[in-house]
């Protein structure tokens, strides 16, 4: 079957520390209050994206990857994943109006051998948004023992020990399984991640779940993955925009599990659209963070997007033309 691309809904989360950004910003228009995340390609079990426009609409995502497993690709992330009809990433939108919990994910041996799952959790966030004194915890100011951190989270005093790092719009940060972290108050992000929910939540404030109960914590398996190490304040990296005929892209990160180039579309014509297309390697990911644009494909298809919008690709596409006047996340593995 032709291989075209399609739009994804997403599934949506309303933790806590949520607001309301996403449906302001993004337009996203789900009736939940406070919504924290949108999970915008997910085959994760606990939040499934729905396929939203094409053949397969109301379908999802999965679902249609266990039908066609080609569309994964032949990168060799694809193989463990084949039989499942899984994505190895999960892409999401996150409004954090309050600080979210101090945690930390395993790597993927521990989630194999302790939690029996495919893969543990890396994630790179994209600062779409962020307050003025907006921060983020990334490790440690100094070494730690975990004798040392797990008396500071009982007493409660942990957060001395933790680094905080100011956060900008376009900043990029890239999160390792094992480092200590946490989203500070006024940051909206992108986040891409290994496709896992694996978190342990060290340090949460004492807050309350609506039933008034303390929320749970993952103290002993936190420390069994923590790194202890003293971490370097992370650096913005250098970034160089690759121009191309309607568009350039720049690398935001690149690491085993995924690759992040920020494409920055401008077009001023129809007669002058940019070409895609994938390859056999890998699907790709598009994340609308600003603007908008259509997508011309197969002689006759088109498929609008707006600021917001989340475009699966499958690997070995159709070729495709994008015009508008638009930023995206452009993710693949």
């Amino acid at each position: 079957m032709d291989r075209k691309p399609f739009l994804l809904k997403p599934a949506a989360k309303d933790y806590l520390w949520g607001g309301s950004r996403l449906n302001d910003d993004f337009a996203k228009g789900i009736e939940m209050e406070p919504l924290a995340e949108t999970w915008e390609c997910s085959t994760h079990p606990d939040g499934p994206s729905m396929i939203a426009s094409g053949e397969f609409q109301g379908m999802q995502l999965a679902e249609l990857l266990q039908r066609f497993p080609e569309f994964l690709g032949t990168h060799p992330l694809s193989d463990p994943y084949l039989e499942k009809g899984e994505l190895p990433i999960l892409i999401k939108f996150i409004d954090a109006k309050k600080d979210l919990s101090v945690q930390v994910h395993p790597d993927d041996q521990y989630a194999r051998e302790v939690e029996h799952e495919l893969f543990g959790k890396t994630e790179m966030w994209y600062v779409l948004d962020a307050a003025k004194d907006a921060k983020l915890v990334y490790g440690f100011y100094h070494d730690m023992s975990k004798e040392k951190l797990r008396k500071s989270l009982t007493e409660g005093t942990v957060e001395k020990y933790l680094q905080k790092v100011r956060v900008h719009q376009d900043d990029v940060f890239f999160i390792e399984s094992g480092t200590v972290h946490a989203i500070g108050a006024g940051a909206l992000i992108a986040e891409i991640q290994e496709n896992s929910n694996l978190t342990y939540r060290m340090f949460d404030y004492n807050r309350r779940d609506k039933q008034g109960n303390l929320r749970e914590l993952h103290i002993d398996k936190a420390l069994d993955v923590v790194n202890l190490k003293h971490s370097k304040e992370p650096k913005q990296p250098l970034r160089l925009l690759r121009y191309q005929r309607g568009w350039a892209t720049e690398l935001l990160c690149r690491c085993r599990y995924f690759q992040v180039e920020r494409m920055l579309l401008n077009t001023e014509s129809c007669r002058e659209m940019a070409d895609f297309q994938t390859d056999t390697s890998s699907f790709q990911v598009l994340l609308c963070t600003s603007g908008c644009g259509l997508l011309m494909y197969g002689g006759n298809g088109a498929l609008q997007f707006f600021k917001g919008d989340c475009i699966f690709v499958p690997a070995d596409s159709v070729a495709i033309k994008i015009h508008g006047n638009a930023q995206l996340l452009k993710v693949t593995c």
